[in-house]
């Protein structure tokens, strides 16, 4: 298994399980469908029919010699309202997934009241949320009438070729760096640059020990209420779908982008639940882990093939103003923010030593997960869905969700999900550092009401 894929199964804890959630509202699907698209089309990827299995001193992949497509699919014929389906949902996410089988499973309420609701757990030792998006672009086509075309990837090792490609990419680096670190002014400069390989070496070297050296500093989120021992029992809210064009003229309006409204939405929030006094708030320190991706930063052969289920995502800490007095105020802060972050290394590192996690021995991963996960209080994800409607087995996709996990000690996610021309918010929570989600959900949403007020 490669170690950006085994590094998820390093980091998992018993009160914080490594697990991705879809949940996809899919009007007229019933079990029938369903059962043939995944006998057919989601089993296409040989991933699916494997479960991880430690082999010291790694982990592999292992064809299940039983596997049972019934066994990863539950049917609840409920017809759930709105808030019995967010609780039943709710349900799903802490019910754990057997080890002795492929780490994945299904559940379809088909009579829920607003279309079925179809619900994905899926370790994420499979798969980041992109390749899962890559993976559904490919299995829902964008009519009814249509079927997918290409889909499914055999299951192959890699790691050898996967080690020896980052290698090599990294030897390169060094080599561009050597001459530089002798003080050799003999390298050829770049045309039209006026600088020297040497020098382009030893300014990538300094801005490499800069941005690590910058990131290990950085101070760990203030104590909070949001800053407590898990419990392991998570729920989740989900937010009625907005226009996509309200964020967008807000971006517009105020010279700065969606991400940054849907950043500023998700501080708003944050700040009633830190548990501080506006004297406290003026001096706390709280970030966001965003992911963020970085498959076009890497090699060939590190970076996965098209179609190709696998993790390669780097993160990044926005500082998040919890102290503004106002909506346009956190606005502009976040904005000066993420441009600050728009060309770090910071992602690159972030995967490089999270990809590192499944080869250090079991003592010193710990403090690894505590220094890396220490500096921030939530993860925010920002899942970028198809602009148009897509049809899984025939039926219409008319919402979709995403929860991604909450590494270390963190207990609190954002998800918030574009698809189709509307935007949702989600939130998954550790009953320890939240006890209604519902309440989260509906602040984002006000924050966005007072955009428009202004």
């Amino acid at each position: 298994m490669l170690p950006s894929d085994s590094a998820w199964l390093a980091l998992e804890r018993p009160e914080n399980p490594m697990t991705i959630t879809i949940m996809l509202r899919v009007d007229g699907l019933t079990p029938t469908r369903f059962r043939e698209f995944l006998e057919v089309y989601w089993l296409a990827w040989e991933r699916f029919r494997c479960r991880p299995v430690w082999r010291a001193p790694a982990w592999y992949w292992e064809k299940d010699l039983t596997f049972s497509a019934p066994q990863h699919l539950d049917v609840a014929l409920d017809r759930f309202e709105p808030e019995q389906l967010q609780d039943w949902v709710s349900e799903r996410l802490n019910e754990p997934l057997p080890l002795y089988r492929p780490r994945w499973k299904f559940w379809l309420a088909p009579n829920a009241q607003g279309g079925a609701a179809l619900v994905l757990r899926l370790h994420h030792c499979y798969a980041d949320g992109l390749s899962l998006l890559g993976i559904f672009d490919r299995l829902c086509p964008a009519s009814p009438r249509q079927y997918p075309a290409v889909y499914g990837s055999k299951e192959e090792p890699r790691a050898g070729a996967w080690m020896a490609a980052a290698q090599s990419w990294l030897e390169a680096l060094m080599a561009e760096a050597i001459p530089a670190v002798s003080g050799s002014v003999d390298t050829p400069s770049t045309p039209g640059t006026g600088k020297s390989m040497a020098g382009r070496a030893l300014e990538n070297s300094l801005r490499l020990v800069h941005e690590f050296s910058e990131f290990l500093v950085s101070p760990e989120d203030s104590p909070s209420e949001l800053k407590r021992p898990l419990l392991g029992r998570r729920s989740c809210r989900w937010s009625s779908p907005v226009p996509l064009s309200r964020f967008r003229t807000i971006a517009r309006a105020t010279s700065t982008t969606i991400n940054d409204v849907l950043l500023a939405c998700v501080a708003a929030a944050v700040k009633p639940r830190l548990g501080m006094t506006p004297e406290q708030l003026d001096e706390a320190v709280m970030h966001a882990a965003v992911p963020v991706d970085i498959r076009a930063r890497l090699p060939d052969g590190v970076r996965p093939e098209e179609g190709e289920p696998g993790n390669c995502f780097g993160t990044v800490f926005v500082p998040l103003p919890v102290d503004g007095e106002s909506a346009l105020e956190r606005l502009f802060r976040i904005k000066h923010e993420t441009r600050k972050l728009k060309k770090s290394w910071q992602p690159g590192l972030a995967w490089g030593l999270t990809s590192c996690a499944a080869l250090i021995p079991e003592p010193g991963r710990r403090p690894l997960a505590d220094l890396f996960f220490g500096k921030a209080s939530a993860v925010v994800s920002n899942v970028p869905g198809t602009p148009d409607t897509r049809y899984l087995a025939g039926c219409e996709i008319t919402e979709q969700m995403f929860w991604v996990p909450q590494a270390g000690d963190i207990g609190l996610g954002v998800s918030i999900v574009s698809y189709g021309g509307q935007v949702q918010f989600g939130v998954v929570a550790d009953e320890a550092v939240m006890a209604d989600p519902a309440a989260f959900v509906e602040d984002c949403l006000k924050e966005l009401e007072q955009f428009g007020a202004g």
